[in-house]
């Protein structure tokens, strides 16, 4: 969800104001994916390097999931609504930790769509914690599949990505699930995070619905 200081510069705010409205922007997009029938959507809200931004902005940040939990976590479980977190939460204070872990029990029987909070994560770093975790429960080299690291990940459970969307013009993943996106498709658009609505989700799933997945293989013939 990229482009939310610029989308406020622009306009003469300060950064947090876009944030702000990057998320008032989350209601719109849960609610067209429901719509649009899709299960699984993952966002990327705040990185493990997202530390290093400057300490007003990372404190504004935190004050903002709050308030979106508070904000949305009752409509979102009325709307069927699975909420997951994926990442770390031991740097987070401990009053929020406790509201992210509510979030995630109350809404564990949803099954209507499974929103993934990616929120002090990092891929690298996933990939690492889970390393550890298999060293940890003493699992031999050879018992080590791709299976096996999957359900060490912080998305045990959930299917791969189809579709990577990133907002504002950057052409890089910057560190978003780069085990489970190997084979995803990616969608680039220059539109802001909070500019990004019901109408060019769409075009992105039309896109995206235009791809020929190979997988690595090679495409079989077509038919005369």
């Amino acid at each position: 969800m990229d482009g939310n200081g610029r989308w406020a510069l622009a306009r003469g705010l300060p950064r947090l104001a876009g944030h702000r409205a990057g998320t008032d922007n989350l209601r719109r997009v849960v609610e067209a994916c429901v719509e649009f029938g899709v299960k699984y959507l993952t966002l990327y809200a705040f990185s493990t390097e997202n530390w290093g931004r400057p300490i007003e902005e990372v404190r504004g940040l935190m004050r903002i999931l709050e308030d979106v939990i508070d904000r949305e976590l009752k409509n979102l479980h009325k709307n069927g609504v699975q909420i997951r977190h994926i990442g770390r939460l031991d740097r987070i204070r401990p009053s929020l930790q406790r509201k992210v872990h509510q979030a995630v029990e109350t809404t564990k029987e949803n099954d209507r769509l499974v929103l993934n909070v990616a929120f002090n994560y990092g891929g690298r770093d996933e990939i690492v914690c889970a390393i550890q975790r298999i060293i940890a429960d003493n699992i031999p080299p050879e018992k080590v599949t791709v299976e096996l690291v999957n359900q060490y990940l912080f998305t045990a459970g959930v299917p791969d990505p189809d579709l990577i969307i990133r907002t504002s013009g950057e052409l890089r993943g910057s560190n978003f699930l780069i085990w489970q996106g190997a084979y995803a498709e990616w969608y680039f658009t220059p539109t802001f995070w909070p500019d990004f609505g019901k109408e060019e989700l769409l075009e992105a799933i039309w896109e995206y619905s235009r791809r020929n997945r190979r997988f690595g293989q090679v495409s079989p013939p077509q038919e005369k």
